[in-house]
C-alpha cells in the first residue's frame, strides 16, 4: 500500500511539472496537436508512449547513478565537459520560463481577482519558499491537490463535449499542414518537457529506492499527461477553427460550462503555474547546492530573489531566444536517453 501510494505521488508530481500553463490554457495543444486535424490522436498516443517509457527510463537512471540533480544524469549521459555545459544552459533557461511564469501568476492575480500584480508575485514567492522548505516531499504533496483537480475538469469537459453536435470532430477535422510537421511535432513537445521535468523528476528517481514503484509511477504519470492531452484535444476539436481566435482557447471552453467551473478554471491555471514554478525552482537549487557550499534556504531565497527581478523585465523576449537553442538541445538530450544502455555491473 506505501509503495501504491508513492507511485501515485510521483504519477502526481510528473503530470504536475509537465502540465504547466501552457497546457492549461490550450496554446500548447493546439500548437503540437488539434492543428494537425485526425492526426492528432495519433500523434497524442504517440506523445503518451513516449512520456511513459522515457519517463519512468530517466527515473530509474538517477536512482542507479544516485543522482542529486539533474547535473548528475547530464554528465553521466554526455560526460563531465558537456553535460556540465549542458546542465548550465538549462539552468538559464528554467530560470528565465520560471520568470514568464511567475510573470504570469502575478497576471492572474490582475486580471482574474483585480489585485495588484506584485500581490501575485510576493504571494506566489512566500508559498513557494514554504514549500521548498519541505523538501521533495512539499514538491509532491503540493501536486497530489492540484493533479487530481485537473483530472476532474478534464472529465468535466470532455463530458461537456460529448454532448454536442461536433463531439467527433476529433476523428473527421482536416488540416492543410504536411504529415512530416505532424508526426514531428510529438517528438518536439516530448523532448522538451521531459528535458525541462529533468529538474525535479531526477531527484525523485534519486530518492526512491523501490524500482517498481519508480517503472509505476512512470507509467501512471504518462498514461495521465496522455489522458488529459485526449481530453483537451477532444474539445478544441469540436471548437474548430474559431478556437484559434482566443488567447486562452480552453477558458473560453471552461465559460460554457458555468461560473462555478470558469473560476475553478482560472484558480487552477495559478496554482498549476504555482506547481510547475515549485518544481523547477526546486530543482535549479539542487543543482546549485553541488556548487556552493551555504545552507539551502539561502539558495532558495537566491533564485527567488532573480525570478523576481527579471519577472519585472519583459524576460519573455529573452526565452523566446533561448527556446529554438533549447529545443535543439531537448532532441539531442531525449536521443541520448532513449538509446542509453545500462552498462553491466
Amino acid at each position: 500500500m506505501k509503495n501504491a501510494l508513492n507511485a501515485l505521488k510521483i504519477a502526481f508530481t510528473y503530470v504536475g511539472t509537465v502540465v504547466g500553463a501552457g497546457f492549461a490554457t490550450g496554446r500548447e495543444i493546439l500548437q503540437f496537436f488539434t492543428q494537425y486535424g485526425k492526426w492528432g490522436v495519433l500523434t497524442i498516443l504517440l506523445a503518451t508512449s513516449l512520456f511513459i517509457w522515457l519517463g519512468a527510463k530517466m527515473m530509474l537512471l538517477a536512482q542507479s547513478i544516485k543522482a542529486a540533480s539533474y547535473e548528475d544524469l547530464n554528465r553521466h549521459l554526455f560526460g563531465d565537459g558537456f553535460g556540465r555545459w549542458l546542465s548550465f544552459f538549462t539552468m538559464i533557461v528554467l530560470i528565465g520560463v520560471n520568470s514568464v511564469m511567475l510573470a504570469g501568476a502575478g497576471s492572474v492575480f490582475v486580471e482574474y481577482l483585480g489585485l495588484n500584480y506584485q500581490i501575485g508575485l510576493w504571494f506566489t514567492l512566500i508559498g513557494t519558499f514554504i514549500l521548498l522548505r519541505k523538501g521533495i516531499e512539499g514538491v509532491m504533496q503540493l501536486n497530489t491537490i492540484v493533479v487530481p483537480m485537473m483530472l476532474i475538469l478534464s472529465m468535466a469537459i470532455i463530458a461537456s463535449t460529448a454532448s454536442s453536435p461536433a463531439a467527433m470532430r476529433f476523428v473527421t477535422l482536416t488540416t492543410d499542414k504536411g504529415w512530416f510537421m505532424a508526426w514531428a511535432s510529438p517528438l518536439l513537445y516530448t523532448a522538451f518537457n521531459l528535458s525541462m521535468a529533468q529538474a525535479v523528476l531526477v531527484p525523485i528517481g534519486g530518492h526512491t529506492s523501490d524500482r517498481r514503484t519508480i517503472i509505476w509511477g512512470g507509467i501512471l504519470g504518462g498514461v495521465g499527461i496522455g489522458f488529459m492531452l485526449m481530453a483537451a484535444h477532444f474539445a478544441l476539436s469540436a471548437h474548430m477553427p474559431g478556437i484559434n481566435q482566443y488567447e486562452v482557447p480552453m477558458g473560453s471552453i471552461a465559460a460554457q460550462l458555468g461560473s462555478a467551473v470558469q473560476l475553478i478554471y482560472i484558480l487552477l491555471i495559478f496554482m498549476e503555474i504555482f506547481s510547475t514554478f515549485v518544481a523547477d525552482v526546486y530543482g535549479v537549487t539542487l543543482q546549485l547546492r553541488q556548487h556552493f557550499q551555504v545552507r539551502p534556504y539561502l539558495i532558495f531565497i537566491a533564485v527567488l530573489m532573480i525570478c523576481y527581478v527579471t519577472s519585472q523585465f519583459g524576460f519573455s523576449s529573452l526565452v523566446s531566444v533561448l527556446y529554438p537553442a533549447f529545443g535543439f538541445f531537448s532532441l539531442l538530450w531525449i536521443y541520448a536517453l532513449a538509446v542509453y544502455k545500462r552498462k553491466p555491473n
